[in-house]
């Protein structure tokens, strides 16, 4: 155990830069509420440095508070403040330079550039901070919570808002984002670049420009989390881009332009997930095949499902389709023909946004029925084989 150091008005330091210069490793800090301008903050051997009642603190140079070089600091009960937008500089209330064994926990970041910034870093835990920004547009600002380069790293019960983006990984491999809250952010919730083995997991993205990016990624777990009210001419509750062998299990789907868009996504599960109330169901494009969309609930969807080209390499099977109008005489909960998801209506719509405006008029009821009828349009073999007559109740399947 080391020595406590007490930063305060009437403690033997005054700033908390007094204390780390006088600090010895595994020594704590502990800075008593008030307010701090300080130079930068560099840490460069094992620390604890613990807030009483979130001292604010902020940087006299406008530029990153706290810099850690050193492993096992842990940083909790901070109030962090005003980290200036830059051009050249990813600057951030508290950055971690290859190092790790650190926590950062229970902090308050406001109108930060960015947040928490990880880089080349491994076995380090964030949990349970609040971090807020403003950002105008993606050009001057950065994201909440940023990771380049690492590996082993948690990020949990955080809130998100008001960035670029909200949490950011890039490198970042072997990794779990868990029980986050992540909205209003101006691109996504969630990024993923070149990311491998890494979960997220019981999460919501609610009201961001898009909900979750996963691109050029494989083996990635997604599950239980919520992708709501993400809104906008090219919003996605979840983008998949160029990723493999991954699973999305268990999530809800609510109100957003398009719940899952998929454009190179190969051997993807998708199965347990509810769609609800969504602008788009699912758009599959670009050479995505061999996914397992299995044991779903499409639920009031203006479209359910839209495709590229008349490929039938992925499967559908025992999804329950609100739309559909199928009978069971054999009573024993599928259907007794398969449901075709893909409507000529939605194709037409896809290249012709503007005939949205005939959406549920009679005239388009006959179109799809036609084509139904007789398919010319739309892949005669994309069906779901054993569609199921009512919905699924996941707590009991």
């Amino acid at each position: 155990m080391g020595d406590v150091l007490r930063v305060g008005k009437k403690q033997a330091y005054q700033t908390i830069t007094q204390a780390i210069n006088n600090s010895h490793p595994g020594d704590s800090i502990l800075i008593e509420n008030g307010s701090y301008t300080e130079p930068n903050l560099l840490i460069k051997h094992p620390l604890h440095i613990i807030g009483i009642g979130f001292p604010s603190v902020e940087n006299q140079d406008e530029k990153e508070i706290i810099t850690i070089e050193s492993d096992s600091v842990n940083i909790t009960g901070l109030l962090l403040k005003n980290v200036k937008v830059s051009y050249i500089n990813d600057f951030a209330a508290i950055k971690v330079n290859g190092q790790k064994h650190c926590i950062i926990s229970n902090n308050q970041l406001e109108n930060t550039f960015f947040g928490i910034f990880l880089k080349q870093s491994k076995n380090c835990i964030i949990r349970n901070n609040q971090i807020k920004g403003n950002a105008k547009n993606e050009m001057s600002s950065g994201n909440a919570i940023h990771l380049w380069y690492c590996k082993n790293i948690q990020v949990e019960e955080n809130q998100a808002r008001n960035h670029r983006d909200g949490i950011y990984l890039e490198f970042v491999d072997n990794s779990v984002v868990r029980n986050n809250i992540v909205e209003n952010n101006i691109r996504y919730g969630l990024h993923f670049m070149f990311s491998d083995h890494d979960e997220y997991m019981g999460n919501i993205f609610r009201s961001n420009g898009a909900g979750v990016a996963v691109m050029f990624s494989k083996f990635i777990k997604m599950q239980n989390n919520q992708f709501e009210f993400n809104w906008g001419s090219a919003s996605y509750g979840l983008l998949l881009k160029d990723i493999t062998d991954s699973e999305i299990i268990n999530n809800v789907f609510k109100q957003n332009t398009i719940a899952i868009y998929m454009e190179g996504a190969n051997r993807v599960d998708i199965h347990k997930n509810e769609f609800k109330n969504n602008g788009w169901a699912m758009k599959i494009y670009g050479s995505s095949m061999y996914n397992n969309i299995n044991r779903n609930n499409f639920l009031n969807n203006s479209f359910e499902l839209g495709v590229s080209g008349r490929s039938d390499s992925n499967n559908f099977n025992e999804n329950y389709w609100s739309s559909h109008t199928g009978y069971d005489l054999d009573k024993d909960g599928i259907a007794d023909v398969p449901y075709r998801p893909v409507k000529l209506f939605s194709r037409i719509i896809s290249k012709i946004p503007s005939t949205s405006i005939l959406m549920r008029s009679l005239l388009i009821d006959i179109i799809d029925f036609a084509e139904k009828v007789n398919p010319v349009l739309t892949p005669d073999n994309l069906k779901d084989h054993r569609p199921l007559m009512k919905t699924i109740d996941y707590d009991k399947n």
